[in-house]
């Protein structure tokens, strides 16, 4: 999990150390990360923690006519500011594999290893750990393996509580059941299943709003929230992987489409295909507190709000109609949070494949 090189040292002269790297440091986050790593794991892993590869034993794919490899990077933006602000290190990993392995999960693959790499000022080996913890959990989670991954000590480019998450999926989906545009038909219905907050897109401008122009404390509590501000910040960003690929078992899904950076109306797009449009109706859900708290304590236009925030939706799901009520029942039963948004229709005059219509219910 970290690989660090060798300290260039000289009697009375400059070392390793000497420049800010402490590779004891990086080997004791490594011993505290193990038990956590054991525990995101899947039986085509092969070997252990500290190599200078993750294995992972490609013979399982022989079950697969054709298998496809889908493959995703990512990280969790300026959410780490509040998980540094906050002291809690342990939730960041779940955003860290939510990002990456709910866009694989999209073209109806299934997850299976990532690989990670955090970035620090200093190491604080407990507080690695912490990381790596998350990022095992959310492994868990999602279905996949830990394999492997890089901490790296940055000294004079991060300050000694400063860092960064980012990661990479691989996962495998059969060549015929690949899921995207080329299923969706007109008349096909649009699931939303719920967010469980902010997720981990549009901290820039959250942060902007609420910290740097409203000076609330991330203690603060706020009744609307049940909890303070940073609580609600730090909520975890849920992993549906596992979800979406029980709805391919149990009925026909034409596409999914992962709410995150650009907001619900751009990545719905996505997978739409020309000549056919998504109309979502915003009446059909009411969007958690904190986004309105976010649009009315920075004065932001709706539509800006849109374009950032997930605004209450963390994944779609594009089904024929006489899928509609098996989906539900099998997102129900996983106690996932979901309702019938939208319609696909004729594209028409409209300049792209998504909008959102009428006004969120009160």
């Amino acid at each position: 999990m970290s690989d660090q090189s060798p300290p260039a040292t000289a009697t009375g002269g400059a070392s390793y150390a000497a420049a800010g790297v402490d590779i004891e440091a990086g080997d004791r986050a490594v011993e505290l990360m193990k038990e956590w790593v054991k525990k995101a794991q899947r039986p085509e892993v092969l070997g252990g923690l500290g190599g200078f590869a993750g294995l992972f034993d490609a013979s399982a794919l022989k079950r697969y006519e054709r298998p496809l490899l889908a493959s995703a990077t990512d990280g969790v933006g300026t959410k780490v500011d509040i998980a540094r602000r906050m002291g809690v290190y342990d939730t960041i990993g779940h955003d860290l594999v939510a990002m990456v392995m709910d866009d694989i999960v999209v073209c109806g693959a299934e997850p299976l290893f990532m690989t990670d790499y955090i970035c620090v000022g200093k190491v604080h080996p407990e507080r690695v750990a912490s990381i790596v913890k998350g990022i095992a959990e959310g492994c868990v989670l999602a279905g996949c393996a830990l394999v492997g991954g890089e901490t790296a000590e940055h000294p004079g480019l991060l300050g000694e509580d400063d860092f960064d998450v980012a990661g990479a999926g691989t996962g495998v989906v059969e060549a015929d059941r690949l899921l995207g545009a080329d299923r969706i038909r007109k008349g096909d219905a649009v699931i939303a299943m719920a967010a469980s907050g902010l997720h981990s897109n549009g901290y820039s401008l959250v942060r902007h709003v609420l910290l740097d122009q409203a000076g609330l404390a991330l203690d603060a509590r706020i009744e609307e929230f049940g909890r303070t501000l940073g609580e609600e910040l730090l909520e975890p960003t849920k992993i549906y992987s596992l979800d979406c690929l029980a709805l391919t078992r149990t009925t026909e899904v034409h596409a999914f489409s992962h709410i995150t950076g650009g907001g619900l109306a751009a990545n719905l797009a996505r997978v739409i295909p020309d000549g056919l449009h998504a109309v979502v109706d915003r009446s059909t859900w009411t969007p958690a507190p904190v986004f309105d708290l976010v649009g009315r304590t920075g004065r932001v236009e709706r539509l800006e709000l849109e374009k950032t925030l997930n605004m209450g939706v963390g994944m779609m799901a594009i089904v024929p109609p006489d899928s509609v009520d098996a989906a539900l029942a099998t997102l129900s039963d996983r106690g996932v949070d979901a309702w019938v948004t939208g319609e696909i229709t004729d594209r028409g005059e409209h300049p792209t494949g998504a909008e959102l219509v009428g006004d969120y219910a009160v």
